[in-house]
């Protein structure tokens, strides 16, 4: 009986691998409600191994939906419209951009050159250096810009848009609306392209469905947590799960790199 209802879910399947895509998705949704994002990066690293990037973009994509959903109501009331409207219409004006991209480039490569930026900017945010002028429509514009483009190409456009976030000199409970609001439009703007190249398999909604209860209940688990706690751990939170995302995506970008060389 449980290998039916497994083989349905995902043919192939094992109670180990469901017992890491479950430990996986708990920690994605814990961390998103805690720091608001990081993770369909987390969603993405631990599904690519078990179920192929192909399945595991898309899969993060739609079981983050009902999350996000439950994260909105935050960003609307605390975040600063004059951050996330800019940076929202320029990724969602880049995200398709992006897709076209990555059907003509080697995403491995280009995940290597992001998670390096990534890690670059928790150097610089750690020492409190910050990006110039965040409340400059020019740059609010360039960085969402860019964070659509690599949301589109490889599926991690959040970590431009906390870094930009953790740049402006706000409260912390506008920090985390404001990286609520900048990850929303960027899994938003990720749907059409995904739909379009028809990855929005059965088997991919039947898995997404399936993921959902969890996510929810972790992300609930994670706001609370954020309400206790956020207030002074919230910046070293957002930089400790920026870094821990460098490192492993660039680990695994130059490992499936180098078997493709």
């Amino acid at each position: 009986m449980e290998e039916t209802i497994l083989n349905y879910i995902e043919p192939g399947l094992t109670r180990l691998d469901v017992l890491s895509i479950a430990s996986g998705i708990i920690l994605a949704g814990f961390i998103r409600g805690f720091v608001g994002f990081g993770a369909s990066i987390i969603m993405v690293l631990v599904l690519s191994f078990i179920l192929g990037p192909h399945k595991a973009v898309p899969i993060a994509a739609l079981s983050g939906l009902p999350s996000m959903l439950q994260l909105l109501p935050t960003a609307i009331k605390h975040a600063e419209k004059v951050f996330v409207l800019p940076f929202g219409l320029a990724a969602f004006f880049a995200a398709p951009f992006g897709t076209w991209i990555l059907v003509i480039v080697n995403p491995e490569l280009m995940k290597i050159y992001i998670s390096g930026f990534v890690l670059l900017m928790v150097c610089f945010l750690y020492r409190d250096v910050r990006f110039p002028r965040a409340d400059y429509p020019a740059l609010l514009i360039s960085i969402g810009g860019a964070a659509g483009l690599i949301q589109g190409a490889t599926g991690m456009g959040g970590p431009p848009a906390v870094a930009l976030a953790l740049s402006r000199r706000t409260d912390t409970e506008k920090q985390r609306a404001n990286v609520i609001g900048a990850v929303t439009t960027l899994n938003l703007c990720s749907l059409i392209p995904l739909w379009y190249y028809d990855f929005f398999s059965t088997g991919v909604v039947v898995m997404s469905i399936t993921c959902i209860p969890l996510y929810i209940l972790a992300t609930w688990l994670g706001t609370l947590f954020f309400a206790r706690f956020g207030h002074n751990y919230f910046r070293s939170g957002a930089l400790l799960v920026l870094a821990c995302i460098g490192v492993t995506a660039m680990i695994k970008a130059v490992f499936n790199y180098s078997n493709l060389s």
